[in-house]
C-alpha cells in the first residue's frame, strides 16, 4: 500500500486516540492510565464523561467547596442542605480509590479552581489490598498535585471510616490514618478524624450509623461528618 494512502487511513485513528487521551497532572495529553497500577478501574472513564456532560450543561462556579472521592461522597445526597452557607460541588465516583482522584483531578478538580477541596477515599483502597503505606503515598501525591496546581486552595482530608462490613481492616485503617495525619503540617492540609467518633464504647464500628449493607452510611453517619466538617466548609 502506498505510504500516503496508509497515512490517510491511520490519521483518523491517531486523532481519535489523541482526543481520548487522559491527563495525569494537568500538563497535557498523556496515555490512558495503567490498570491497576495507576487507577483502580477503567470504568471511571464513564463517570468522567458524565461529569463533563454536566459541566457543559451547567458550568459549575469557581471558588466553591469541591467534594471528591469514593461512594461515601457520591452518596451524600444531603450535601447542599447540610452546608447551606456554602456552594458545594459533588464529584464522588463509584468505589474509587485515592489514586483515582489524583489521576482524574485535571477533569474533576483543577478546572473548577475550588476554594476548598474535601477528599474522602481510602477504605476501598485497603479492601482491594493496598497497604497503609501505599495509602499514605497515594494521598501525598494527591496533596502535592493540589498544592502545585492550586496553591490558594485549602485541602481537607477525611480519615477512613470504620464500616461494620470491613471491621477486619480496623488495624490497617488506624495505621493508614496515623500515617496521613502525621503529614498534615508538612503538606499543609486539614485532617478530619471521623474514625474515632464512629466507634462504639467497645471500639467497634457503630452499626446505627450505616445502611443495611453495613458499608455505606445512613443520615446519622453523615450527621457526624457534617458536624466535623462545618468549620471548614461553611
Amino acid at each position: 500500500m502506498p505510504a500516503h494512502r496508509l497515512a490517510c487511513l491511520l490519521l483518523p485513528a491517531l486523532l481519535a486516540l489523541s482526543a481520548c487521551a487522559t491527563w495525569s497532572d494537568g500538563s497535557g495529553p498523556k496515555r490512558a492510565p495503567a490498570i491497576p497500577a495507576e487507577v483502580s478501574n477503567a470504568e471511571w472513564e464513564k463517570d468522567m464523561q458524565r461529569f463533563a456532560a454536566e459541566d457543559a450543561s451547567h458550568p459549575p462556579p469557581q471558588n466553591a467547596v469541591l467534594f471528591v472521592g469514593s461512594s461515601s461522597i457520591r452518596m451524600w445526597e444531603s450535601l447542599a442542605r447540610d452546608f447551606p452557607d456554602a456552594t458545594v460541588i459533588n464529584r464522588g465516583f463509584g468505589g474509587s480509590e485515592i489514586r483515582d482522584s489524583t489521576w482524574y483531578a485535571p477533569h474533576i478538580v483543577l478546572p473548577y479552581k475550588p476554594g476548598t477541596v474535601v477528599l474522602y477515599a481510602g477504605d476501598n483502597d485497603l479492601a482491594s489490598g493496598r497497604t497503609p503505606r501505599q495509602l499514605h503515598d497515594d494521598f501525598v501525591a494527591f496533596a502535592e498535585l493540589i498544592h502545585r496546581k492550586l496553591p490558594k486552595t485549602r485541602l481537607v482530608y477525611i480519615s477512613t471510616k470504620p464500616s461494620p462490613s470491613r471491621a477486619h481492616l480496623l488495624d490497617a485503617q488506624r495505621e493508614a490514618n496515623a500515617l496521613i495525619k502525621a503529614e498534615s503540617t508538612r503538606h499543609d492540609f486539614v485532617y478530619i478524624d471521623v474514625f474515632t467518633p464512629m466507634l462504639d464504647a467497645d471500639g467497634k464500628p457503630r452499626e446505627d450509623l450505616f445502611l443495611a449493607d453495613r458499608l455505606h452510611m445512613n443520615p446519622a453517619g453523615y450527621a457526624i461528618w457534617r458536624e466535623l466538617l462545618a468549620p471548614y466548609v461553611n
